[in-house]
């Protein structure tokens, strides 16, 4: 029992709450400078081994500490853990005992009681009944026990830091429950496709019930609107939720801040970019050829294709693009312009008509599962809660009738200065033969 009532003391010691408070901060803000759920070729490249950031952080050093994935690390939900225990141990130690002694009352029968409070008075002449009465117009709560008199108020001020310490045990709690259970997918689909939930990044070891079996997602269109300059205004995907059976479960058009919500499951409209062309030669029959992002130093993307424009594929010219707005660029083998051409207008290239039909553009999406977070959202609800009513002082005052001497005296745990006027108001009000003094010790 003494080595429990060490480790409670230990855990609910507020610095050593403080301390872990600052750590998880600084490790979350961590996982939010450091790119979370790349790639090994993407941390190769921005963070190689000379020169090393800050002489130390190579990729090496991030990947051993895991700080790619800093929210699902098992030291970092140990914090979460410990952080914690701590609050719920100061919670029992502390705040419920706090509640509890400020719930009970207790009446001064002595006048030397009123000496160690750090406002009071006596007076000459004064009574309970006229002092209740004064009390209960400012929202005091009266007991009376014969000549002593004992108020309160602002009660709700103990019960604001239980709360707080509660809501954030909620938020601790959503947050490891959707390390564990929750994932975080990408896909990029063309559009007319439908595709199903299988480029997980991160997933937590209880994540599997997540990832959604009975139902797949369909494309059914992706276009972008352009502005007047050119430039990319606003980018959409026409998205339908389909049953394993084939029946549309929800269908909604998503963009950029606005995404589709269906069991639990988010998907995001993140990226775009440009899939396949549908191509004719002469007369033959339509046939589509990918489309791949080509690597350049200049700014914006560009895709490309090569074209055959013989069944040997002895000879065929290069097509580039920037966007799905229509103009593409066509260059021979020897990487010279050719020309330049737009969907269902013909060109004629090597001997042969060359006819773009359609550019098909794919969609760019971040799906992710997280079943804490309702438990963070009530959590932060709570918290907002808790500060508030953590602002009310809890006021006391205690007076007692003692021959043709009347005591009274007070304190409050906050907004010394407020209650100080306060009670002077109520001395005040009092009928009083002479002008009391008020006597601060």
């Amino acid at each position: 029992m003494n080595l429990f009532s060490r480790f409670l003391k230990i855990i609910a010691d507020l610095r050593l709450a403080i301390i872990l408070l600052l750590t998880i901060a600084i490790f979350s803000i961590s996982g939010t400078v450091i790119e979370q759920g790349q790639g090994l070729s993407f941390y190769q490249e921005n963070y190689p081994e000379s020169p090393a950031l800050f002489g130390f952080l190579t990729w090496k050093v991030l990947l051993i500490l895991g700080l790619n994935h800093v929210y699902t690390t098992w030291w970092y939900l140990s914090l979460l853990i410990v952080f914690g225990t701590s609050l719920t141990a100061c919670t029992f130690n502390r705040q419920i005992p706090a509640l509890k002694a400020a719930n009970n009352w207790k009446f001064y029968q002595q006048p030397r009681q009123f000496e160690k409070l750090a406002l009071s008075a006596e007076l000459d002449t004064g009574s309970s009944l006229s002092l209740a009465n004064l009390l209960q117009q400012k929202g005091y709560k009266i007991f009376q026990e014969g000549d002593a008199l004992y108020a309160r108020k602002g009660i709700i001020g103990r019960v604001g830091p239980i709360i707080v310490h509660a809501a954030m045990l909620i938020i601790l709690a959503g947050s490891i429950w959707g390390a564990l259970t929750g994932f975080f997918a990408q896909e990029i689909v063309p559009s007319g496709e439908d595709f199903r939930i299988t480029n997980v990044i991160e997933a937590g070891p209880l994540s599997q019930a997540q990832i959604p079996q009975d139902w797949y997602v369909k494309v059914n269109r992706f276009w972008i609107d352009y502005s007047e300059k050119g430039t990319i205004d606003q980018f959409y995907s026409d998205l339908s939720v389909m049953s394993n059976e084939g029946k549309e479960l929800k269908r909604e058009t998503i963009f950029v801040n606005h995404p589709l919500r269906y069991q639990g499951v988010t998907l995001y409209q993140t990226t775009w970019g440009i899939s396949a062309v549908k191509v004719r030669l002469n007369n033959s029959p339509i046939f589509k050829l990918p489309m791949a992002e080509l690597p350049g130093k200049g700014d914006g993307q560009i895709w490309g294709t090569w074209i055959p424009t013989k069944p040997d594929l002895s000879e065929g010219v290069s097509l580039l693009t920037r966007d799905l707005q229509g103009t593409m660029i066509v260059y021979d083998v020897n990487g010279n312009l050719t020309s330049a051409i737009r969907p269902g207008i013909p060109v004629e290239v090597n001997g042969i008509s060359l006819n773009i039909l359609e550019l098909i553009g794919s969609t760019g999406l971040q799906i992710k599962a997280d079943p804490g977070i309702p438990f963070v959202y009530t959590g932060f609800g709570l918290l907002m809660i808790g500060v508030v009513m953590s602002y009310f002082s809890h006021s006391q005052i205690w007076a007692l009738q003692q021959g043709d001497r009347f005591y009274i005296g007070g304190k409050t745990n906050r907004a010394q200065v407020t209650f100080e006027r306060e009670l002077l108001e109520v001395l005040d009000g009092l009928k009083t033969e002479k002008t009391p003094q008020l006597l601060t010790i």
